[in-house]
């Protein structure tokens, strides 16, 4: 099954780039410590909670323990997300999706790392 926290978040398609502030990580944009802002100056923390709160409970009531997100992005980054900058600059951490199932107990494992996922959904 597929989700697009961002779109469940109210976010459009096209949008301006996003970022975690710099330094920061989705657990401290979870926590309240951090913001979620775009390039043009626009805070969209909201947007990315609400979609990963509302990614989290599409997870619960389909019954996963497991997911595929994509690195860097400020939602689904799972290793790694873009510093703040937007330099194009990375550090390791995870998106505010990714920060979310985590903390609720699902595996979370980025793009690219398809094949360990695949051997775990093996073992489970």
């Amino acid at each position: 099954m597929t989700i697009c926290p961002e779109l469940a978040g109210g976010m459009s398609v096209p949008r301006p780039p996003a970022e975690i502030e710099k330094g920061m990580t989705g657990a401290d944009v979870l926590e309240g410590r951090a913001r979620v802002m775009e390039i043009t100056g626009g805070d969209v923390t909201e947007a990315f909670v609400a979609g990963a709160r509302h990614a989290l409970e599409f997870a619960k009531a389909h019954g996963c323990t497991h997911a595929l997100l994509i690195d860097g992005s400020p939602s689904c980054g799972s290793g790694f997300i873009y510093d703040g900058s937007f330099g194009g600059l990375k550090h390791a951490g995870n998106g505010v999706t990714a920060a979310l199932l985590e903390q609720a107990g699902i595996v979370v494992r980025s793009d690219r790392q398809v094949e360990e996922l695949i051997e775990l959904l093996a073992k489970a």
